[in-house]
């Protein structure tokens, strides 16, 4: 820190006996004389070592698989990896990358890559507290009103939302209650953009992932019905009661498969149904129960 002081010097300084006697002078009055008592600096510029930084980006795109090995498929990846992992070329390999990863770690070990440089600085990035609020309610339009208890985003985009309705209390369905489900677009909530008709008031409803034009819903009857919005509101496939859960079907879900139709659904019976609409459309294909499939 630099402090400065402002002097006022007033000196005395007697002339010269000499040249009083001649008048060899001329009075000068007043006379003012500038005096800085500041040490002198000089100002030098060094270049350092210069440094060039370079930013550099990498992209990492799917590829290396053979031929005969489709990528999309998870199946066959996993299929491959788990007959490359066996390979004894493949063991030795990730035994001689062992050493170098070995040095990467070492290196991490001896620089401490989280140290904090400005410790007791906090900065608070939380900003405003979390908070939502109520964008559309869309509104069973029936006089009896239902519980909704699905619903399933359209996969392309989410410009369209499939909701199932239905009472699940046993015997608590009043007399001329509605089995309609609806697919809503989420820009107009007055009126829906589809009706499905099962056969009884639908628990569940899913998308097709790969096709969204097709929808799947378990009923509470115990039925498994497809539509496809493209041809109207009435199903296109329902499961036989005799092949079918004897509670409600409280969970659907697609497979992932080659051809995208299969799925499985899940009941209070106890029992888990896989379908297959491309082999038997109208017949489960593959059950068991819930203690069959843990093994009790």
């Amino acid at each position: 820190m630099l402090y400065l002081h402002h002097v006022a010097l007033t000196p005395l300084v007697v002339p010269h006996t000499a040249c009083m006697s001649g008048r060899e002078y001329v009075e000068r009055n007043p006379t003012d004389v500038a005096i800085q008592n500041i040490p002198e600096y000089s100002e030098h510029e060094v270049n350092t070592e210069r440094f060039e930084l370079l930013s550099q980006g990498v992209i990492h795109i799917e590829g290396g698989w053979p031929k005969d090995v489709d990528p999309s498929e998870v199946e066959q990846t996993l299929r491959f990896i788990k007959k490359t992992e066996k390979d004894e070329d493949y063991i030795r390999t990730i035994k001689g990358l062992g050493e170098s990863l070995e040095h990467m770690i070492r290196q991490n070990n001896a620089i401490d890559i989280y140290e904090e440089y400005f410790t007791g600085d906090t900065v608070d990035h939380s900003g405003e507290p979390p908070s939502a609020k109520t964008l559309t309610v869309f509104r069973d339009p029936n006089t009896v009103k239902r519980t909704a208890t699905c619903i399933s985003w359209y996969p392309d985009g989410g410009k369209k939302v499939a909701v199932s309705y239905a009472i699940l209390q046993f015997q608590r369905q009043p007399e001329g209650m509605s089995l309609n489900s609806y697919v809503w677009d989420v820009h107009n909530p007055n009126y829906p953009e589809l009706e499905l008709h099962p056969a009884s008031p639908l628990v569940c409803i899913e998308y097709n992932p790969k096709d969204p034009h097709i929808l799947i819903g378990g009923c509470y009857n115990g039925l498994l019905q497809y539509w496809d919005d493209r041809k109207g509101s009435a199903a296109i496939e329902s499961s036989p009661i005799e092949k079918s859960h004897r509670d409600p079907v409280y969970d659907v879900a697609w497979l992932q498969s080659k051809t995208g139709t299969e799925c499985a659904t899940v009941s209070t019976d106890g029992q888990l149904f896989f379908w297959s609409e491309s082999l038997e459309p109208r017949k489960p294909h593959a059950s068991c129960s819930f203690l069959q499939c843990f093994g009790l």
